[in-house]
Parts: structure tokens; sequence; C-alpha cells
């Protein structure tokens, strides 16, 4: 049975493990799951400006959507336009949740990068934004991940960050702990959109499983795939490393829906 929330009856607070859906925890950083048509013809459903990942279940079309950690608690909606070309707005409550802090010590440079890094990280962030906004319409019939790394998960997700002391962005993925040349597979099919050696991520892979729903692999220390190739689950992607701003080996997990950073730990398959 799937209990009502709090969006008029139609917010899921879980969906069963054997169907496509993955839970709904519409908190910052989380995922809302709303039921948004039950037509045979696909709507289009938008949050502000951005397309929602959409997925038909049971005859009923569902909007999965990714919530920034910025968002704030309270109302939100989304648009719903029907393919008559009928507009409507759907309601739903951004729930409370408290992130813990996180302090690490790192290079300083890391920290304080000076201009000729600075011009790399602005044109290396034009290239990872690219990737992660990436809205490739095609069929998912699920969001579920296996564990790309064996290793401890860290709940790091959402934590405030202070690097050498100086407040910097809330963390964006999962730390999963593992030794220095593990093989870091692919949790499910898609297509790697982007790999590069960038500054803060270090070796970096994005894989695009589609509707918006990317995930990303940091400070590996190889990367055995290229741009377009098509991957496939349990496929290797690289190797754990410590490349970047890091203070240890360990894999960066992050999953993403049309560009907004949720926690991964809502679809990973439990260990």
């Amino acid at each position: 049975m799937r209990p009502n929330g709090v969006l008029m009856g139609l917010l899921l607070s879980a969906a069963p493990a054997a169907y496509a859906l993955p839970d709904s925890m519409p908190k910052p950083g989380g995922i809302a799951v709303i039921a948004v048509a039950d037509d045979d013809l696909r709507p289009d459903v938008r949050f502000g400006d951005s397309p929602t990942m959409l997925i038909r279940e049971r005859g009923r079309w569902y909007a999965v959507v990714g919530i920034p950690l910025s968002h704030p608690v309270g109302p939100a909606k989304l648009t719903v336009i029907a393919a008559d070309g009928s507009e409507r707005e759907l309601e739903f409550d951004v729930i409370p949740h408290r992130y813990r802090e996180q302090r690490l010590t790192v290079e300083r440079s890391y920290v304080e990068p000076d201009q000729s890094q600075l011009d790399r990280i602005w044109s290396e962030r034009r290239i990872i934004d690219a990737a992660l906004e990436r809205f490739r319409d095609v069929e998912v019939d699920s969001l579920t991940l296996a564990a790309p790394v064996p290793g401890r998960r860290s709940p790091s997700f959402g934590f405030r960050r202070f690097f050498n002391d100086q407040p910097r962005s809330p963390h964006s993925g999962m730390d999963i702990a593992a030794d220095r040349g593990t093989v870091v597979v692919a949790p499910r099919a898609g297509v790697v959109t982007a790999t590069g050696d960038y500054f803060f991520n270090g070796n970096t892979v994005i894989v695009d499983h589609g509707q918006g729903f990317i995930t990303l692999y940091c400070h590996l220390d190889r990367i055995d795939v290229i741009e377009a190739q098509r991957v496939e689950a349990g496929q290797p992607l690289g190797i754990v490393g410590a490349t970047g701003r890091v203070t240890g080996p360990h894999l960066h997990f992050g999953a993403y829906l049309t560009g907004t950073a949720v926690d991964p730990a809502l679809l990973l398959e439990p260990q």
C-alpha cells in the first residue's frame, strides 16, 4: 500500500521495492515522487524552469523531482502541462531536515586558489555543469543504483563544509571508503558524458542514465572509459584514488536529477 502525503493525497511516502519508483523524501537534497496524471498521453512537468523525470506505473504518470539543498522549507509547486496544452499547478511541501557540519584540512591552494587556478576552475565548471544538466529524453524504468564500489558509506551528503576553517558549499555527494586501486563500476547502464582531471574533483567520470538522471564519480586514480561510451551495469569506470581536493583515497559518488544534487543514499541498494 502507498500512503498518501501532503500533495493532496498524491505525494508518495514510499514506493514498494517491486516497483520502479524510489521512496519519496521531499527534503532539501531529497526526492519528491508525485502523481501528476492518469492519462495515457505523457504530460510535460516542470519544477521551476527545469523538466522533471516522468515514470509511468500502473497507468499513472509520476514526476520524480530532485529538491535543491538550498530550497526553503515549505510550499513548492510543479507545473503540469497536459498533452492538449492545458496547464495546472500541483503543490507539495518541502519538509525540514538539518545537516551536520564537516571540517577538513587540505592544501592551501584548494581553499585560496590563484588567478590561473580560478580560470581553470571556471572553465571546468562549465563542462561539469553541462554534463550534470543534460536531459536525454529516454524511458527510465528505475532509479535504483547498485553500489559503485564496496565500502563504508559516509552520511556526509549535505554537510556544511569548512576547509581550513573557511566555509564552502555543502557536500553534494556521498563519500565511500575504499582503498586506492579498488575498481569503480557503473551502478546501472548509461552513457559517459564527461571525463577529465578537474581541479577540485580530480579524475572524474560522469554518466547519463536518462531524463536528467546523472551519476558522478570523483578522485579516481585512473579513468577506464571515454566520452560518449555506452556502459552497462557493473562495467568498470576506473579505480579509486586520491586526486583533486581530498584528505585520502575514497570515492566521491554523486547522484543528480536535472542538475540537482540529491542524496545517493535514497537510491542505493542497501548494503
